[in-house]
């Protein structure tokens, strides 16, 4: 789904994904999405920065899309004119920084901050069946895991992402791209209420333990999925066997916003108390600059400046550093 840059009422309120969905939640649904369309369109200069970039090269559509490895790939370069290729470079670069990645568009190759790759590699030996399925992807900042599962063939991918930044980046790539079976509306986890039983598969990757209740988290995942609907999570976690989470200070890692950072055997608890069976964590493994660092497309502090540089094993707060843990699990 495309968001266009100049619409009347009647664009607006095209919702096409809601043909997916149970009709019973389509009222409630398209009156928080119509209200969160409107917050995000308002012409104040924070949200302008994001929108007229992508304003600038709406008329431009790729050719060729190729969604397959590991980089993204929207056009080749010699699709487009000098001039476009210009106006390209400056509209991607006004996204900066680009967190997820590698993308590739019209041949500009966005090196983003986490190798995006390297977590969808490991997901992808245990993905559920996506053929034909009603997707969710929570938080998925600018769509890179979403353009990532269009060669499985997913009915609909819905990604939800209430940041403005990521909200354009998305809109702008899939405005080149015009996968219809993707769509993002500014939601976040808060919203999934409007959505129950509504997905086969639901991935809830790096969000977790941004949230102040996580058990209450998982609750809403559980119930955003149909019956014998999977989840799979993906979160940063503390080594350890005992099932503990720690609660850190003002900020983990540097990072403000973190509030329980638990262990593999603690998320597992989570979520076989919260309903979910056939739990599996099929991944583990401890965090580092390999796979996320400084880049052209991301000039700011990185993992190596979270980390406490005489012992890599501790945060800057003097935590222990952390790991990342995958887990699959269904609801009965």
């Amino acid at each position: 789904m495309t968001f266009p840059c100049s619409r009347n009422q009647r664009d607006l309120e095209k919702i096409a994904f809601l043909r997916h969905l149970p009709p019973a939640c389509h009222d409630r649904l398209r009156t928080q999405i119509l209200e969160r369309r409107r917050w995000i369109s308002q012409p104040k200069k924070g949200f302008l920065r994001y929108r007229q970039p992508m304003c600038a090269i709406s008329h431009l559509r790729a050719g060729s899309c190729d969604f397959s490895g590991d980089v993204v790939r929207i056009g080749r370069r010699e699709e487009i004119s000098e001039q476009e290729h210009t106006l390209v470079l400056e509209s991607m670069r006004s996204f900066m920084p680009w967190r997820k990645g590698p993308f590739s568009v019209f041949g500009i190759r966005i090196d983003a901050e986490w190798r995006s790759e390297r977590k969808w590699n490991r997901i992808v030996p245990e993905l559920p069946d996506l053929r034909g399925r009603i997707v969710a992807d929570i938080g998925c900042n600018n769509g890179y895991y979403m353009f990532r599962m269009l060669p499985h063939r997913p009915a609909l991918v819905l990604g939800f992402e209430p940041y403005v930044q990521h909200y354009y980046a998305f809109h702008t790539l899939n405005s080149l791209a015009a996968q219809k079976e993707l769509a993002l509306e500014p939601l976040g986890i808060e919203h999934l209420d409007l959505f129950p039983g509504c997905f086969d598969v639901i991935f809830c990757l790096g969000i977790l333990y941004h949230r102040p209740s996580p058990v209450e988290a998982l609750r809403s995942l559980q119930a955003a999925l149909k019956p014998g609907g999977t989840v799979i999570i993906e979160s940063q976690a503390i080594p350890g066997d005992a099932p503990v989470a720690l609660f850190p200070g003002r900020t983990y890692a540097k990072v403000p916003g973190t509030w329980f950072v638990p262990t593999a055997s603690c998320l597992d608890n989570w979520l076989a108390r919260t309903g979910f069976s056939d739990i599996r964590c099929f991944c583990r493994h401890p965090m580092s600059s390999r796979e996320q660092r400084r880049t052209e497309w991301m000039v700011f502090e990185s993992y190596e400046d979270f980390i406490d540089k005489h012992n890599p094993e501790r945060t800057i707060e003097g935590y222990p550093a952390p790991w990342r843990v995958f887990f699959k699990a269904r609801k009965t």
